[in-house]
């Protein structure tokens, strides 16, 4: 990996195109250095993964709602849309925005932390909706998913948007374009002009996380790759994009993150590209920095002992759990037992105090109105704070990615002064955790979610599909959808819509 530096450009500067980093992102994404195998293995798990989750999902309002907002786009050679049958099919950009819509909706799939963050699953659905509708092998498919992981995490490493109120999207709609283009293995012109018209569309405000979460989370994702499917298009008909998108005097880097300077790793020519390996799971259907909490939680089950009898309880954790899934967002409705189910699975308080009680989480049961209002649960729940600690932060930041500690330590004081202490590094889930996944752990959660609604013949047929991945033939590749009983596919009808 070669460190490249990325800062504004002065007002009449000329940026040569090959020193931009949007020419450079292209540039690693059309290196034609054959796949790395257990890269490939790693987006298999990943499709798994992403499938397990979206099913468990499909009937929810805001998928059910994107579904038919697809379905209103038919198209003949079309993408297919999960859940429906594979002779239906829609604009391969409508068939991304209800698939990443249907992933995205329980924030139960992957999860890359750098100086910013992010879930480069988010990519799969629309690279997989494209690949549909262009033909393109398994192969292709594979290199189009590991470049698009490839290209966010060499972002989020690089570059802290978050800090600026910006949105991880911005990063998904670059990794979605060249994750496209390297799949389609398109000249670099025409990939470097895709690639700055989905960076310049994809910067979002990150309201979205914060106050009253609603179901927009959700959809953001598709948003950003149907827009981004929509730039790669614009580019093979000829057009350009706004240049240099990221170093230009009016560019993200001057307008949209304070002329900060990106330090950017990529991947040398001839080099494996493998940041997907640096990714991982959740095991929990809750923000990635509650994933710990919760496992935090069901350690200290055994250590606590009445807990009406608890006076507080403070999580010293680093400031992106503290921000984001803390009180340092200051964000009332974190405590709010009427709150969506968007803004709770974002509350670490009201993540350590039902997985406190229940010993369990669990993706719909963990959320029902009547788990949310119990009166023993809520009296706990606004005992817990959490506090910005600078030992979790250095813990988070100095290490690289794979030895962050993404944990907290739980203090918890009983009303007679007795103090009860336990901390977690990481959840049972990461790679360095109590019971790290492998491929048997992402089958056996796609199953679990599945089970009662995707028949077993065709969750077997899916699995099987998902793990020849390198091999398909284009014509096999709709067969990483998953098609539901009719009647277990909930098809809503606006009173209203413009579709």
């Amino acid at each position: 990996m070669k460190i490249h530096d990325v800062s504004p450009h002065k007002p009449g500067e000329v940026l040569a195109k090959p020193d931009q980093l949007a020419w450079k992102l292209a540039a690693v994404a059309l290196d034609p250095t054959p796949n790395d195998a257990d890269a490939v293995d790693m987006a298999i798990n990943r499709i798994i993964d992403n499938a397990g989750v979206a099913i468990a999902a499909i009937n929810n309002r805001a998928v059910a709602n994107a579904r038919a907002q697809a379905l209103a786009h038919p198209r003949e050679g079309g993408a297919t849309v999960l859940g429906v049958p594979n002779d239906t099919r829609v604009h391969c950009e409508w068939a991304a925005w209800a698939n990443a819509t249907a992933v995205r909706e329980l924030d139960f799939h992957d999860y890359f932390g750098g100086v910013d963050s992010g879930h480069p699953g988010d990519n799969i659905p629309s690279i997989i909706a494209a690949a549909e509708q262009c033909a393109c092998t398994g192969d292709a498919l594979a290199r189009g998913i590991i470049i698009a992981y490839e290209t966010q995490i060499s972002m989020a490493k690089g570059l802290n948007i978050k800090r600026h109120g910006l949105e991880n999207l911005g990063n998904v709609g670059p990794g979605v374009a060249a994750g496209i283009g390297a799949m389609m293995g398109l000249d670099i012109e025409t990939l470097y002009e895709a690639l700055q018209q989905a960076a310049h569309v994809s910067q979002t405000v990150r309201q979205t996380r914060r106050g009253d979460i609603t179901s927009w989370k959700a959809y953001a994702p598709g948003h950003v790759g149907k827009l981004a499917i929509e730039a790669v298009d614009r580019a093979l008909r000829g057009e350009r994009s706004p240049t240099p998108i990221y170093e230009g005097t009016d560019g993200i880097l001057a307008r949209q993150v304070g002329g900060d300077t990106g330090h950017i790793p990529l991947a040398e020519p001839g080099e494996p590209k493998t940041q997907i390996l640096e990714t991982f799971t959740k095991e929990h259907s809750i923000g990635y920095h509650g994933q710990a909490i919760v496992d935090l939680a069901f350690k200290m089950r055994d250590q606590l002992d009445n807990l009406e009898n608890i006076e507080s309880i403070v999580l010293l954790t680093k400031r992106n759990t503290h921000n984001v899934m803390g009180c340092g967002g200051n964000d009332p409705q974190k405590y709010d037992p009427d709150a969506s189910r968007e803004t709770l699975d974002h509350s670490g308080m009201y993540a350590f105090a039902v997985a406190l009680e229940d010993g369990a989480w669990h993706h719909i049961n963990s959320y029902l109105p009547e788990r949310t209002h119990r009166p023993e649960t809520v009296t706990l729940w606004k005992k817990i704070s959490t506090v910005e600690s600078e030992e979790w932060n250095k813990r988070y930041d100095d290490p690289p990615p794979l030895e962050r500690d993404h944990g907290c330590r739980a203090v918890v004081t009983y009303k007679d002064g007795r103090q009860v202490i336990d901390e977690l590094g990481v959840a049972n889930a990461h790679p360095r955790g109590a019971r790290p996944f492998a491929r048997p752990e992402y089958i056996n959660k796609y199953l679990t979610l599945a089970d009662g609604i995707v028949e077993a013949g065709e969750s077997e047929r899916f699995l099987d599909t998902a793990q020849r991945l390198a091999d398909l033939k284009p014509e096999e590749i709709s067969g990483l959808n998953i098609a539901l009983d009719p009647g277990k596919l909930e098809m809503l009808t606006p009173k209203r819509s413009i579709f």
